[in-house]
């Protein structure tokens, strides 16, 4: 058997351990999405069939005031939400990089609310934040002050939805950071210490730059988790008051699951899909393109700074 025979056939054996997962990932992410396209062009309801209609259903979108709400409060919680989830995890991570005792309890503590499911996480915070009854709104009582609406207010109903996000979402990037700071060499810092460098120029020069592909990992991690809120509206609110929490997903929730007119869903599901991508690459350009300058721009870590 020749060599390029040979090479063939490993190359065949290796497509063959391969092709489980390919056929897995094809069937449940390819084969939607493309399907969704499609479905986006036609009216259709949940019980078979349909109408192509072109791109009515996405020009009936954009003249859907319901739709522009919701489209409206996702970036609007995306923004309450991403630069706190890509902020204060890498505090904790550069508080907690330690190898005591008392640092991996607060670990565990900060990792804990992480694995916790969207309906224990919002069944306890509706008992917080509550305007009747809540723990918010006894201890105002107990000042004398009257109760915020954190969840019927309009103002503020999705202030309350990214305070609770934030609370849940902050293990995970948290221990990511750990595990980037961790893959530092200690040599580094050991070389900085000898050069009389401060904590301040260490942390800038050293370990923000060493944990910069960490740090766009976790910030688009969380633009594309968090334009997909549902759970913590659909179960705490229900999207009001007056629409004020209604994300995307959940307008296509309703729309699909209990209007079923399943081919207008999904052109609001190709809409977000298309928003989800762009923020997504205009984050990563923007993000990769600041860390080089300023990695390029950085001087040598010596002296006070």
């Amino acid at each position: 058997m020749t060599a390029s025979s040979l090479k063939s056939r490993g190359s065949w054996t290796n497509a063959l351990f391969v092709a489980p997962y390919l056929f897995v990932y094809l069937c449940l992410l390819i084969y939607p999405l493309i399907a969704g396209m499609g479905l986006s062009l036609f009216k259709a309801d949940l019980f078979g069939g349909g109408t192509f209609v072109g791109f009515e259903n996405f020009a009936r979108l954009f003249r859907d005031e319901v739709f522009l709400q919701s489209v409206a409060n996702t970036f609007y919680f995306v923004a309450l939400t991403v630069p706190p989830l890509t902020v204060l995890p890498l505090f904790l991570a550069l508080l907690l990089n330690r190898t005591t005792r008392v640092a991996a309890f607060f670990r565990g503590v900060f990792f804990s609310s992480s694995v916790l499911s969207v309906t224990i996480v919002t069944l306890v915070w509706r008992m917080i934040l509550m305007s009747e009854g809540g723990l918010a709104s006894n201890i105002t009582a107990l000042f004398g002050a009257e109760a915020i609406a954190f969840l019927s207010d309009p103002k503020i109903v999705m202030i309350s939805m990214a305070i609770i996000t934030v609370w849940w979402c902050l293990g995970l990037p948290m221990m990511l950071y750990l595990s980037a700071l961790q893959q530092v060499p200690k040599d580094i810092y050991e070389a900085a210490e000898l050069d009389n460098a401060s904590w301040w120029r260490t942390l800038w020069s050293i370990t923000l730059p060493s944990v910069s592909r960490t740090i766009i990992l976790v910030a688009i991690f969380e633009c594309v988790l968090q334009f997909q809120l549902f759970g913590q509206p659909q179960l705490i609110t229900q999207g009001g008051p007056n629409g004020a929490s209604r994300p995307i997903v959940l307008f296509i929730f309703e729309i699909g699951f209990r209007r079923w007119d399943v081919g207008y869903a999904a052109a609001a599901s190709q809409i977000l899909f298309a928003i989800i991508l762009i923020a997504t690459l205009v984050q990563y350009f923007v993000t990769t393109r600041r860390s080089r300058s300023e990695a390029l721009a950085q001087p040598k870590v010596r002296g006070n700074a």
